[in-house]
């Protein structure tokens, strides 16, 4: 080892995700639209629910926002598998964990389409708590249609997230700042505002739809309620 370096081999799980990564880029035609969303109304639905007796995350918010949006554009639900597109009906949504020693999985929660906050947290955590000790199996890892992947405990407002490799579409969700807002006297208002990054596979979605889904995710964080 050269003085004052330290050489980390890519080796191992470490390897096997700095080789997807390279494969998705080299493999896909990706682009990226960028959004903010008022989370005003989300944020009133997370205290609703706490109020009520019911614990959820921002996360787990967004990923219901995200399921509803995907219901109402079906074609970014699915995959590219060489020259064909295969559009998927079940909503199976990857969700991104990072884990000690600099590693990062992408799980599915099998049936998300079906499923209300509550069974969506359950599930997430579920995936979380079995990915620290190495317990997925590789029909979770590989069977996923659509991936959200959160830095929102970060400075991080925008980002442009990979493909996991194969999917149509990923959405990188980002920190909650305030924003000003006209208010409805005329004055200003601060509101929580989420930024969002939707990457896609040209091949399989074009650009206007893409925006059409971002505009939808935006849509449902908006309008939350119940």
């Amino acid at each position: 080892m050269t003085e004052g370096i330290r050489t980390v081999p890519l080796k191992g799980v470490r390897g096997m995700i700095a080789d997807a990564m390279v494969k998705s880029l080299a493999t896909a035609a990706q682009l990226t639209h960028h959004a903010s969303a008022d989370a005003t109304a989300l944020m009133a639905e997370k205290t609703r629910l706490a109020e009520a007796g019911t614990k959820v995350s921002v996360e787990d918010l967004l990923m219901l926002s995200v399921v509803r949006a995907l219901e109402k554009h079906p074609d970014a639900n699915g995959k590219v598998d060489d020259r064909e597109v295969h559009l998927h009906e079940a909503i199976d949504l990857s969700v991104a964990i990072a884990l000690p020693g600099n590693l990062l999985v992408a799980p599915a929660i099998f049936g998300a389409g079906k499923m209300d906050v509550v069974e969506l947290r359950t599930a997430r955590q579920d995936l979380a708590a079995r990915a620290k000790i190495n317990k997925l199996t590789v029909t979770e890892m590989t069977g996923g249609t659509f991936t959200v992947s959160n830095l929102g405990l970060t400075r991080v407002e925008h980002f442009t997230p990979i493909l996991n490799s194969g999917q149509i579409c990923i959405l990188g969700i980002g920190r909650m700042a305030d924003k000003p807002v006209r208010a409805s006297d005329g004055g200003i208002d601060l509101h929580p505002f989420v930024g969002l990054s939707l990457t896609f596979d040209h091949r399989a979605l074009d650009g206007a739809p893409a925006g059409d889904l971002l505009t939808a995710i935006c849509d449902e964080i908006e309008g939350m309620a119940g």
